[in-house]
């Protein structure tokens, strides 16, 4: 039985999301569990300089909405290796966007646990920061 681990912030649930979501699952199997880390508020602003648009508790709700998704937890870092250590999968699902450094920090606490990596690539236009720019951009002309 494989236990997957896959974390996001969620602040705005697109398509990547999902597409991710749904593989973890497949590639945890029948009898498998995806376990899914919401990254907590103050990690998120740390990490990226701001805070999300939805409340940590929306976004951990969010989550627990989807299908593919088993259990839901509180990822206190933008890391994600607390919650490796505690939770202990099989699988760490990441996200090519993250930086080479976090992967490889990822992959390396993977093996010591003796699980391992997946990597799925990033897909250009689908980012809560993108859809952010387009909501802002379309609310701006529409102000004119």
């Amino acid at each position: 039985m494989e236990i997957v681990y896959s974390y996001y912030v969620l602040d705005i649930v697109h398509r990547y999301h999902l597409l991710m979501m749904k593989n973890a699952k497949q590639i945890a199997g029948p009898n498998g569990k995806l376990i899914v880390g919401i990254v907590a508020d103050e990690a998120v602003i740390k990490q990226k300089g701001r805070a999300p648009i939805l409340s940590f508790s929306e976004r951990l709700e969010l989550a627990q909405s989807i299908r593919f998704v088993d259990v839901v937890v509180e990822q206190s870092e933008y890391s994600p290796i607390d919650n490796l250590k505690m939770l202990k999968p099989t699988i760490l699902m990441e996200s090519d966007s993250h930086s080479e450094s976090q992967i490889k920090e990822g992959e390396e606490f993977m093996k010591k646990l003796g699980g391992r990596i997946i990597t799925m690539p990033y897909f250009q236009g689908q980012s809560s920061t993108s859809i952010k720019n387009k909501i802002s951009k379309t609310s701006s002309i529409s102000q004119i």
